[in-house]
C-alpha cells in the first residue's frame, strides 16, 4: 500500500476532474543554454500559472526565488538532475529528495538517457532516487529518452526503444514517465501498454505549428497517455496563458482539435493578464 503522503501528493498533481496531467517545464536553461523567451523567468512563470497548469517542473533555485507567489495554485515538481549543452545525453544529479521535502515539492523528477554507454550509471542513479522518493512519500517522475549512442541513428524512432525506456522506469519504481511521442497513436498505444506506470509526452521538436501540437496531445490522450509535460511550445509563445488554457481543453475537457484551435485563436486576440 502506498504511503498516504504519496497518495495525497499524487492527487495534487493529477487533475481531479480528468485524472490527467498538464505540466509545464521551465528547467531548460541549464540543459540547453539561455533562452531569451525565458527572460525574465518570473514573468514567464506568472503567465504560465495564469493558464492553470497542474504542475510546473523547475530546479531548486528558480523555485526558491520565483515560485513563492504561486505556492498552492499549481503543483511543484523539483527537477533533481540536468544535462547540458556540452553533455546532451548525460543527466547529472544536482539535488536529493530531502531537499525536495524542505522546499515543499509535490513530486521529484530525474532525467535518464537509455541506449548509451553510460546507461548503467544513469539507471543506477534513477533507481537510488526513486527509492528515496518512495521512502519520503513523494511521487517519482522520470524523463527517459532512448537517444544513447548505442542505438543506430536510423533506428532511434523505433517505438520499441520508447517502450523500453518507459518500462525501465516502471521497473525502477517510477510513477510517471515522460518520454518522446512515437509519431502516431497506434505505436504510442503500444508504448502505454508496455508499462503499468503512467506515461506523459514531451513537446520535443514538433515544429512551431500549434495545431500540430493540439493534434499530438489529442492523439496521446486517445492512445492512453496520461498527459503532457511541455516546455518550449508554451513559454516560447507570446501568450503562454493561452497555450496552457488550450491544452487544458483537450486534456481535461476532452475538447476536439478544431474546438481547441478556435479557443486558442480567441485567447490570442485577448490581452495577457496575470
Amino acid at each position: 500500500m502506498a504511503f498516504l503522503g504519496k497518495e495525497i501528493r499524487m492527487n495534487r498533481l493529477l487533475n481531479q476532474k480528468s485524472g490527467k496531467l498538464l505540466a509545464v517545464a521551465v528547467d531548460q536553461a541549464m540543459a540547453r543554454g539561455i533562452f531569451e523567451e525565458l527572460m525574465p523567468i518570473q514573468r514567464k512563470l506568472d503567465e504560465i500559472v495564469a493558464g492553470g497548469p497542474d504542475a510546473i517542473t523547475m530546479h531548486k533555485g528558480i523555485a526558491d526565488m520565483c515560485y513563492r507567489p504561486h505556492a498552492g495554485k499549481t503543483g511543484f515538481i523539483l527537477k533533481c538532475s540536468t544535462f547540458s549543452p556540452w553533455q546532451p545525453n548525460y543527466d547529472a544529479w544536482v539535488t536529493e529528495v530531502n531537499e525536495a521535502v524542505r522546499l515543499g515539492a509535490d513530486a521529484v523528477s530525474m532525467g535518464c538517457i537509455v541506449g548509451g554507454e553510460d546507461q548503467p550509471e544513469q539507471l543506477r542513479n534513477l533507481g537510488i532516487i526513486a527509492g528515496q522518493a518512495a521512502a519520503h512519500g513523494l511521487p517519482m517522475i522520470a524523463h527517459i529518452y532512448p537517444r544513447g549512442n548505442q542505438i543506430p541513428e536510423d533506428d532511434k524512432n523505433n517505438w520499441k526503444h520508447v517502450a523500453y525506456a518507459v518500462r525501465a522506469g516502471a521497473e525502477l519504481g517510477v510513477d510517471i514517465v515522460k518520454t518522446k511521442y512515437t509519431g502516431n497513436p497506434e505505436t504510442f498505444a503500444k508504448v502505454v501498454a508496455s508499462t503499468p506506470g503512467k506515461v506523459v509526452v514531451a513537446g520535443g521538436d514538433n515544429g512551431n505549428n500549434i495545431e500540430d501540437y493540439f493534434q499530438m496531445v489529442y492523439d496521446v490522450i486517445d492512445a492512453g497517455g496520461v498527459g503532457i509535460t511541455f516546455g518550449r511550445i508554451v513559454w516560447n509563445n507570446p501568450n503562454p496563458t493561452a497555450v496552457v488554457t488550450a491544452f487544458k481543453n483537450i486534456i481535461h475537457n476532452k475538447g476536439t482539435v478544431k474546438e481547441t484551435l478556435e479557443l486558442y485563436n480567441e485567447l490570442m486576440n485577448s490581452p495577457v493578464t496575470v
